[in-house]
């Protein structure tokens, strides 16, 4: 698993003075950095083999400013050439989101689907992690 800490900044507030729902997906996209690491160690864009084929993200209870959030991510399935990221934002102790990303692994010249190599598996399951996760 993955542990990343936001400090939300003013702008990421809306009108009724908490976390705008706009920006979960943000922030577990930025998570999301220390699997595309796995993929592309220098993040080089060229050669770009990993895309994102589906989000989906449930709010579970009001974030506020300007508290930190942890977020939390993990594999929690992996497919023939996709896996499945999960996320989880955490503030004071309590789950207040939660979120899927589905991630396709593609050849960056032809942009098909390609299957996960063994080491890519093996990278992605040292992260995996069955179920809910346990706060």
């Amino acid at each position: 698993m993955f542990i990343r800490s936001i400090e939300p900044a003013v702008c990421d507030t809306d009108c009724l003075g908490h976390i705008n729902n706009t920006r979960l997906p943000i922030w577990f996209e930025y998570s999301r950095n220390d699997i595309f690491h796995i993929f592309n160690p220098d993040l080089d864009n060229i050669v770009w083999n990993i895309l994102t084929a589906r989000i989906e993200v449930d709010y579970l209870d009001q974030i506020f400013f300007p508290h930190n959030v942890e977020i939390r991510t993990w594999i929690s399935h992996i497919g023939n050439s996709s896996f499945t990221v999960s996320h989880a934002a955490v503030q004071h102790g309590s789950v207040c989101a939660t979120g899927k990303a589905v991630m396709v692994h593609v050849d960056p010249v032809l942009r098909k689907s390609v299957p996960l190599s063994t080491d890519l598996r093996e990278k992605l399951t040292v992260h995996f992690i069955k179920g809910e996760l346990d706060i």
